[in-house]
């Protein structure tokens, strides 16, 4: 079991994994590909104390290599879920679960919006993993709509499963699809059914579907957890980061603005210090209950 899980591999993850790592925790970092993050693509950062003029690029190499250099553990994987399990949590990677004893949202901000349905319907025919989905739309219908390439191989295993496939990609250049997938060059306007899933409204059709499948390069840090108090996209927190939930704190461009790298870097390290208070704390109540 993990103490401290990590939900982001951008500056506020980072910061946070690394004084968890000398607080002697075992800490895991799960996020995407470093060069899918906003700071990445910066051409010259000169607000950050210490390293004028760098780029973004050489920022996240940086940051990124001071963990590793530390022994931060850093999966890049797809935390598709988090469940509350009493005294811990548990986390759906991809279909691979992963229990902690807290957790860190540090997933910045969704780069995607919400389909008018999508929140309707999530469970009932709006699923944001093949994998963990698939199984129950074998014979039928459903589509899948791309924000990346990395969508690609979900459509691909979709298209083994499903009587039929169709690809919707948000993104310019497709990679490889298996040739049974049918490509719509249309944007999705709505998800449409009554108690389940009945189709998709794009802007000159519409698909009939019994499956939407979004699959983004991260899920919307409000989708993760039930019973998450947000304030918009943003995640409520309070000066030491912590969540309405216990064991669970938030830290960076997800709980809002300003959306700076020396806030995120402040906040993940004063999220990951509560974090180890609590736990401190907990290792306490379990001595004394011994």
């Amino acid at each position: 079991m993990l103490d401290i899980a990590i939900i982001g591999a951008g500056p506020a993850g980072l910061s946070a994994a690394i004084t968890g790592k000398i607080r002697n925790k075992k800490v895991k970092v799960f996020g995407n590909p470093m060069s899918t993050s906003y700071i990445y693509k910066a051409e010259r950062i000169d607000n950050y104390i210490g390293m004028l003029g760098v780029t973004g690029k050489e920022m996240m190499e940086q940051f990124t290599g001071h963990a590793r250099e530390i022994g931060v553990e850093i999966q890049t994987a797809k935390v598709i879920e988090i469940f509350p399990m009493g005294k811990s949590y548990m986390l759906n990677v991809e279909n691979e679960f992963i229990e902690a004893k807290t957790v860190i949202l540090a997933s910045g901000i969704a780069k995607t919006s919400i389909l008018p349905g999508e929140n309707e319907f999530l469970g009932r025919g709006v699923s944001y993993c093949a994998t963990c989905d698939g199984p129950l739309y074998r014979g039928k219908a459903v589509v899948v709509i791309g924000d990346s390439t990395h969508a690609e191989e979900d459509a691909n295993y979709l298209a083994e499963v499903c009587e039929k496939v169709y690809y919707i990609p948000l993104y310019k250049e497709i990679d490889h699809l298996d040739e049974r997938i049918e490509i719509v060059r249309s944007k999705p306007k709505k998800i449409i059914g009554e108690n389940v899933v009945a189709g998709l409204e794009l802007a000159e059709s519409s698909l009939e579907v019994s499956g939407v499948f979004i699959i983004k390069e991260s899920i919307p840090t409000s989708k993760l957890l039930a019973g998450l108090e947000v304030d918009g996209a943003a995640v409520k927190v309070n000066r030491m980061m912590e969540t309405n939930l216990p064991g669970v704190y938030a830290a960076g461009d997800c709980t809002g603005k300003p959306f700076q790298v020396a806030k995120a870097v402040g906040e993940g390290s004063t999220a990951v210090l509560q974090a180890v208070s609590y736990l401190n704390a907990l290792n306490r109540e379990e001595k004394l209950n011994l």
